[in-house]
C-alpha cells in the first residue's frame, strides 16, 4: 500500500478494467487507511458518487493480500444482513419433507436444528474467518472463494457499501457489534473477532444523514476531487494516464478540461471522475483513423456529464 505503482481490480467478465493508485492529495486514504488498521475502529468513507470510494476497498485488500468481504446496501437491509441470516424458506422445505418421509422425532429436531440454516454474513467472515468456515462445513452451506494472492490469515477487509441507502436502523444496530467485537447468531454460540481485526470500510452518498453515535466510532475520510480547476484536470489527466495507455495527452487533457468546465454549473451531484472514465473510454472504442477526437468529444460529451433532468444541451 505503501507503493505509487497501479493495482489492478478484478473484474467480472465484460466490465473494463479497472487500476487505483494512492495518489490523492497528501495522501489521505493511504494514512486514514493506517490509522483505521491500527485504532481498530472502521473507517467511513463521505464523498460524491463516482471518486473511488468501494475502488478504495478492493484496492486496500489487494495490497494488504487479505479477501474482501463485499455487501451492498440497499433500502431492504438490514443491520442482522451483515451478521448473519437465517434461511427461512430452506428450512420449511426441510420440515415439509420430513412430513412426507414420516421422519421419526429425533432426526426432525436435527434436521430443522435452527443452527442448520444460519448463514455467516459479511462481518462473521470479517470477525471470524475460521470459525464461519467451519461453520458452513458441518451445516452443508457454500464457502466464498479466497482469491489469489490473499489469506483470511492476514485479516479481512470487510465493505459496506452504500451505508446511507438503508434506514438509520442498520448502523444503528451494528453499534454492540462493532464496538464490542463479538455478536451471537440465533441458534450458535458467540461470533468473537480474532486476531488479525478485520478492517471495516463503510461508504455514504450522502443520501441520508447517518446517526451521530455511528459516525463517532468510525474514523472518517472525505474523499474529495480538488477544487481548484488546474489541480482537478492534473489530477484528471494523471488517472487517465494510468488507466488508458493508448490515450494521448491531448484527448486526456481536453476531457479533463471540459469535465472542469461543466461541474461550474452543474448541480449536484457534479459529474466527476467516473464520467471522465466514461467519456475517455467512449472515445477510444469510437474513433476511427484519422478522425478528430476533440470534435468527437464535444459531441459525446453531454452523454457522460449531464445526467440531471433539465440539465440543458
Amino acid at each position: 500500500m505503501d507503493s505509487d505503482e497501479p493495482i489492478v481490480l478484478k473484474t467480472s467478465q465484460g466490465v473494463p478494467e479497472q487500476v487505483h493508485v494512492f495518489d490523492d492529495p497528501r495522501n489521505l486514504s493511504r494514512l486514514a487507511v493506517k490509522a483505521a488498521l491500527a485504532s481498530g475502529r472502521p473507517l467511513l468513507v463521505r464523498g460524491d458518487p463516482g471518486v473511488g470510494k468501494t475502488q478504495l476497498a478492493a484496492a486496500v485488500a489487494i495490497a494488504l493480500q487479505r479477501p474482501l468481504v463485499p455487501y451492498v446496501v440497499d433500502a431492504r437491509s438490514e443491520s442482522r444482513d451483515l451478521l448473519w441470516q437465517f434461511d427461512t424458506v430452506r428450512r420449511l422445505a426441510e420440515a415439509q419433507i420430513c412430513g412426507v418421509l414420516r421422519t421419526d422425532r429425533d432426526e426432525v429436531e436435527e434436521r430443522l436444528r435452527v443452527s442448520r440454516f444460519i448463514e455467516p454474513g459479511p462481518l462473521w467472515w470479517g470477525f471470524d474467518w475460521k470459525g464461519a468456515k467451519e461453520h458452513c462445513e458441518l451445516n452443508g452451506l457454500e464457502i466464498p472463494s479466497v482469491p489469489v494472492g490473499t489469506d483470511p490469515k492476514h485479516g479481512r477487509v470487510v465493505l459496506i457499501d452504500e451505508i446511507d441507502k438503508a434506514d438509520i436502523d442498520l448502523p444503528n444496530g451494528l453499534l454492540e457489534a462493532l464496538g464490542s467485537g463479538r455478536f451471537r447468531p440465533q441458534g450458535c454460540p458467540d461470533v468473537v473477532m480474532s486476531d488479525p481485526a478485520p478492517l471495516v470500510i463503510v461508504t455514504t452518498n450522502e443520501e441520508r444523514v447517518l446517526p451521530d453515535a455511528f459516525v463517532r466510532r468510525c474514523l472518517v475520510l472525505h474523499l474529495e476531487l480538488p477544487e481548484k480547476d488546474s489541480e482537478l484536470i492534473e489530477l484528471l489527466v494523471k488517472r487517465g494516464e494510468r488507466h488508458f495507455k493508448d490515450a494521448s495527452e491531448t484527448l486526456l487533457t481536453k476531457a479533463a478540461q471540459m469535465l472542469v468546465a461543466d461541474r461550474r454549473v452543474s448541480p449536484r451531484p457534479r459529474p466527476g471522475q467516473a464520467e471522465y472514465f466514461d467519456l475517455v473510454r467512449a472515445i477510444l472504442n469510437l474513433v476511427r483513423e484519422g478522425e478528430d477526437e476533440v470534435e468527437l468529444l464535444s459531441r459525446l460529451k453531454n452523454f457522460a456529464f449531464k445526467k440531471n433532468s433539465g440539465a440543458g444541451a
